[in-house]
């Protein structure tokens, strides 16, 4: 086990999160499951990795605070030797059209999917072993510019910048550095408040008509994480069934 690979996987107690950590460890990852709240639903996690004959344990950590995830990298390493992938899917959505946007739920996005990216992607530099991936977790609708997600888009506009700047800065280390853009895909948070027509909608707007599922955008992570991509860095990558 001592050339396993190691990832660390933040919000992976549910959603897209889970479907990657459950991917990487059915390609050999030993899999750390970060949440913030949900230590039940993570050790659910947990136990199907381990089920299925791989290695995993859950770790918690707010992902906005520092000492918290510093901790949380000591325990993976602990644990298993060192850090390989990183993968921040810890994330928070408001919808809202901007002019009646409440500032508390934008500092509140801020906090997560900004300032936790920012703590994340900085361990990750610190620790992640030569031949790493860091993965970030965006959104499409950075380019797609629906109504009402003003607040998130920013959040994950700021995120992709900081990404492709830390491709940058890595460069000697052998690390690759990519954000996935999911499209609308049936997670429990995107599903959330929408009614069937609305759901139904969304669907219909990639030409392979069909939301993305949580496997989809895990399957692009894996990718980015594993050898095969090895030769994609710097890239945001659109994983949205072609939506435009």
């Amino acid at each position: 086990m001592g050339d396993q690979r190691v990832a660390v996987v933040s919000g992976g107690s549910r959603g897209i999160g889970k479907a990657i950590a459950v991917a990487l460890a059915a390609r050999g990852c030993a899999v750390a499951v970060g949440f913030q709240g949900a230590a039940s639903a993570a050790a659910q996690v947990v136990e199907t990795i381990t089920a299925s004959g791989g290695r995993a344990i859950p770790v918690q950590a707010d992902v906005a605070d520092e000492d918290a995830v510093a901790a949380m990298f000591d325990t993976v390493e602990k644990s298993f030797g060192g850090v390989d992938v990183v993968v921040n899917s810890a994330g928070r959505m408001s919808l809202s059209p901007i002019a009646d946007l409440d500032l508390d739920d934008l500092d509140a996005l801020h906090r997560t999917n900004i300032r936790g990216a920012f703590v994340m992607a900085r361990e990750a530099a610190r620790r992640v072993r030569a031949g790493g991936a860091i993965v970030t977790l965006s959104t499409s609708v950075v380019g797609l510019q629906f109504p009402n997600y003003g607040a998130y888009a920013a959040s994950k506009g700021a995120v992709e910048a900081m990404t492709l700047v830390l491709a940058r800065e890595l460069r000697g280390r052998d690390i690759t550095v990519n954000a996935v853009a999911p499209g609308p895909t049936a997670t429990e948070l995107f599903l959330d408040g929408k009614d069937e027509a609305t759901v139904e909608r969304l669907a219909k707007q990639p030409p392979l008509e069909r939301l993305g599922t949580p496997e989809d955008i895990a399957e692009v992570v894996a990718f980015l994480a594993g050898p095969a991509g090895r030769w994609v860095n710097g890239q945001v990558v659109r994983a949205n069934g072609g939506i435009i």
